[in-house]
């Protein structure tokens, strides 16, 4: 499967994945502990220029970034025409947050060291006759075929352009769909050979 990770050296690529999953994670509690529309845009300044600083490697992600304006703006305009303006901001505000900086951990974090990092955390659990390693391996599993999800989404639009000249939409569901669940299986199958070893 393919990854969104950039090779192209950040500062961030520096910064150790587990400090940037405590960042994210810190984050994310403390947005959604607030409703201080004050509080909320300067996280939001903070991320975009956190991301902003990766350069040239965010234009990779251009699909998601897009994709994230579209959907501020579907929500921003539910919720002022279901008369609750100030919940469009705070809702709107979270979510460039968090997707922002999910997206700078996507770019410049490898998935070894996401799952280093997981099987670290969830260590403790091996004492209640858990496997760590095939917990973390799911969990980074499901972030994997996230990330997988988003870039055969942006190849089936872009090959659907060039066809129409139109963007694909609903209409590449099915094949996304399809190619979706073979990935899946394919993965599978590999793994089922690898832990019968």
């Amino acid at each position: 499967m393919q990854s969104l990770y950039c090779e192209q050296h950040t500062w961030l690529h520096d910064v150790p994945a587990w400090v940037k999953l405590l960042f994210l994670a810190c984050l994310g509690t403390g947005l959604f502990l607030t409703e201080q529309i004050l509080f909320l845009t300067l996280a939001a300044l903070v991320c975009l220029g956190l991301f902003a600083s990766l350069g040239r490697i965010t234009l990779s992600a251009k699909p998601l970034w897009v994709g994230l304006g579209v959907a501020c703006l579907l929500i921003a305009v539910f919720h002022v025409w279901m008369q609750h303006p100030a919940l469009a901001a705070v809702t709107v505000l979270r979510l460039v947050s968090t997707t922002l900086m999910g997206m700078a951990l996507t770019l410049t974090t490898r998935y070894s060291d996401l799952l280093h990092v997981f099987e670290r955390v969830l260590s403790p659990l091996r004492g209640l006759g858990v496997s760590p390693e095939r917990l973390a391996l799911q969990l980074a599993l499901m972030l994997r075929f996230i990330e997988h999800f988003f870039i055969l989404w942006r190849r089936l639009d872009e090959a659907y352009r060039l066809r129409t000249g139109k963007s694909g939409g609903f209409k590449i569901l099915a094949p996304l769909t399809i190619h979706m669940l073979v990935a899946a299986r394919r993965v599978a199958d590999t793994l089922h050979l690898r832990l019968r070893r």
